[in-house]
């Protein structure tokens, strides 16, 4: 049976809500009162996550579900516009970063990580239009990388998928923009504090300490004031980098 939404609920829509980024964006925006609806494949991953929401006085709601799947996404959208509230913010936050040698790099592969990086941004970006366009507002947040700009050695795969997303964005921000949707890019351009850079890159990793990679919270604050923009002042994309970052 479904949940009685509250009548002034407001949903910050997180895909994608890793350990790192992900996790820190659902917490931000839980922070000022957003119910964080937040996704993975495995819901139960999201347990801990939504402990530290409600720990901290938020309200968080876990789904497992893939971005990929287009009956997924519709049906997850149309769950959380009818049984939490309307949904103000999305964020696309999946990843896909995989590196193989061109040679190397199966159609499997290729059609995976494209799948994970463009198709689902398709498919959410899309569902998230069709609730906030006859409200005329709304957020929608794509997280792009180093990637999404140049293709690197060995990330053809990566690359590609990438681009393909920053153009999504690009045609969604001048279809949506004058319906009053905020649709923005943001460039994450280098290594960020996870495990996996802790303990597959610790020579990286000790540039924490001087501020050499990203914060997954000043991450999420970028995030939070690109949905705080007015409208006469709409950021469409943000590079976000360590002071010390070579670009």
């Amino acid at each position: 049976m479904a949940e009685s939404k509250a009548a002034d609920a407001k949903v910050a829509l997180v895909i994608g809500a890793g350990e790192a980024t992900g996790g820190a964006i659902a917490r931000r925006f839980a922070r000022e009162g957003y119910v964080a609806c937040v996704t993975r494949r495995n819901a139960d991953k999201l347990a801990p996550l939504v402990e530290q929401i409600e720990r901290a006085g938020g309200k968080a709601k876990a789904f497992g579900s893939d971005a990929r799947k287009e009956v997924q996404v519709v049906e997850l959208v149309q769950a959380i516009e009818r049984d939490i509230g309307p949904i103000e913010v999305c964020v696309f936050n999946v990843g896909g970063n995989v590196r193989f040698p061109i040679r190397e790099t199966t159609a499997r592969v290729y059609t995976k990580v494209w799948e994970m990086a463009a198709l689902a941004g398709f498919l959410v970006g899309r569902e998230a239009a069709k609730v906030m366009v006859p409200r005329a507002r709304g957020t929608i947040l794509f997280t792009g990388a180093t990637a999404s700009l140049r293709g690197g050695k060995g990330f053809s795969a990566f690359a590609g998928a990438k681009h393909a997303l920053r153009a999504l964005a690009q045609s969604m921000a001048r279809e949506l923009g004058p319906e009053g949707i905020h649709v923005a890019h943001v460039v994450i351009d280098g290594a960020i504090d996870t495990s996996f850079i802790r303990e597959t890159f610790p020579e990286r990793y000790a540039l924490k300490e001087k501020g050499g990679i990203l914060d997954p919270e000043a991450i999420a604050e970028n995030y939070w004031q690109l949905h705080l923009q007015k409208r006469s002042a709409w950021t469409h994309e943000l590079d976000l980098r360590p002071w010390m970052e070579s670009w």
